[in-house]
């Protein structure tokens, strides 16, 4: 009897995002359900967006969150590594075969060429993916390219009609037209595979079994089909999983709720409620009791009890499950070691002092200075920046694309976050002084505090940005007319 195998397969290009927690939190339980292994894979074949940092991160948060993983590139195993970016030569061997058997092709047109290919494409009102046949060069200047050493991808072949079939373990029989999929390049002209190669390729050697992800991969499956036929392979089974929604149904995005689990670990969640609702994600326990730990939803796990209506993260609805927890699973003792692990240790109280000892008198005048290092979401609103010399429409301008910026910022330290600032502070002919009055007020509560850079990089990046928004809401927010005049602007800057 073959052993059960899963994974997840996070990309370290950012805050570890809840959508991954709730991917592996399934994976996980499906795989102790059956008795199986659940392994970690770093996806970093992103070379400009992949950090170190970002992988610690994804780590550190999905082990608060009690997922542990049986194989990993911090753990080791049989199948390692288990970063991508250390397995070049192995995408390359198979791109090699793909090409030797046919079913692959280099392809050395340049971005302007398919700009344009796409450009006549969509004047003649055709619908249909780029096919080979579409991408194909005239013998000579395909020659002349190649001796030249012209930069090329490596790209899938695809059938040009008819319909592939995918079976799904919640959906049944998936039909996709492949008229809808394009010759997808596997290999980048810096050799770096992509998420199509690399996940079929390290699926299989990892003996994967079953691959839960989330369904916006659905029209990818018919591509991964497809390798796996070339390559002679068996596929695992594959069970693509409803995406997280926020409350009004549209996808969940930072952009409109915190979405980083490092958010609600700094805002004082506990780890086991978390996990608890994410578990309630589209899933139930047999009984319908809305609390349970971990094991018990392991215990009880039955994939086919998963809704496939798509699971609203409601953070209101965490706050109370969290609430919960903490009155009824935390005596005073638990309690008091629960403040200390959250923000009352050495490591976070040690980046503060500094902060506030060159601005104190008595040791009661810290916390009216530091107490924004302890809290939520200011208590703020729109007569908090009555002072602020700048229209309305101004103040908005500037928070919402400073947000915008910080959202882009790989490496959080304040060398980094003065940078996006100064840059800002040019773009709207400001000083600093005058520029990060409003910010000091949305990020500190107030307009006398410490340092409001320091605050920024001890605060982290979503807590920051979280707060940013909030200062944004309580100005009465930005309208989706605003919204995209400001998009086009920040694309401009």
């Amino acid at each position: 009897m073959t052993t059960v195998r899963t994974r997840i397969a996070p990309s370290p290009t950012g805050d570890p995002h809840v959508g991954t927690a709730y991917i592996a939190l399934f994976n996980l339980c499906f795989a102790r359900q059956h008795g199986g292994q659940f392994i970690l894979r770093i996806e970093d074949t992103d070379r400009q967006r992949s950090t170190p940092e970002s992988e610690r991160m994804i780590l550190d948060s999905l082990r608060w969150l009690g997922l542990e993983w049986d194989e990993g590139p911090d753990v080791g195993g049989p199948h390692g590594p288990y970063r991508q970016s250390e397995r070049g030569d192995i995408y390359a061997e198979m791109a090699r075969q793909l090409l030797d058997s046919g079913h692959a092709f280099k392809c050395y047109r340049t971005s302007e060429e398919l700009d344009e290919l796409r450009a006549t494409r969509k004047a003649q009102g055709l619908q249909q993916a780029l096919k080979p046949a579409d991408l194909a060069l005239p013998d000579e200047q395909l020659k002349r390219r190649e001796a030249e050493g012209w930069p090329h991808v490596v790209r899938m072949q695809v059938p040009e009609s008819g319909t592939c079939v995918v079976e799904d373990m919640l959906r049944g029989r998936i039909e996709v037209d492949w008229t809808q999929v394009d010759a997808q390049i596997l290999l980048k002209s810096d050799g770096m595979p992509t998420y199509h190669l690399a996940n079929v390729v390290d699926d299989h050697l990892m003996g994967i079994t079953h691959v839960l992800r989330g369904e916006e991969w659905i029209n990818s499956a018919p591509k991964h089909q497809l390798l796996y036929d070339y390559f002679g392979w068996d596929m695992p089974q594959l069970c693509h999983m409803p995406l997280l929604r926020n409350p009004d149904k549209s996808k969940l995005s930072k952009r409109k709720n915190p979405t980083s689990i490092n958010y609600y670990r700094r805002m004082g969640f506990l780890a086991q409620a978390v996990t608890n609702y994410l578990g309630r994600m589209g899933w139930s326990m047999p009984d319908d009791r809305e609390k349970f730990t971990l094991d018990e939803m392991m215990a009880h796990f039955d994939i086919q009890r998963v809704s496939l209506g798509g699971p609203v993260f409601d953070l209101h609805k965490l706050t109370w499950l969290n609430g919960v927890y903490i009155r009824e699973d935390l005596d005073d003792t638990a309690l008091l070691q629960a403040l200390r692990e959250w923000a009352f240790n050495d490591e976070y109280i040690g980046q503060i002092l500094p902060q506030v000892r060159p601005r104190i008198e008595t040791l009661a005048d810290v916390m009216p200075l530091a107490g924004h290092f302890f809290a939520g979401l200011p208590a703020i609103d729109e007569t908090s920046f009555d002072e602020i010399k700048l229209e309305r429409d101004d103040l908005l301008r500037l928070l919402q694309l400073l947000v915008w910026r910080l959202e882009g910022v790989t490496r959080w330290n304040k060398e980094s976050l003065l940078a996006e600032v100064k840059r800002l502070c040019e773009y709207f002919d400001l000083k600093m002084k005058v520029f990060l009055a409003p910010v000091f007020i949305a990020v500190t509560g107030s307009a006398t505090s410490t340092s409001v850079m320091d605050a920024m990089a001890i605060l982290g990046s979503d807590v920051t940005r979280a707060r940013l928004r909030h200062a944004i809401e309580m100005l009465g927010g930005v309208s989706k007319k605003q919204a995209k005049k400001l998009e086009k602007e920040y694309r401009a800057l």
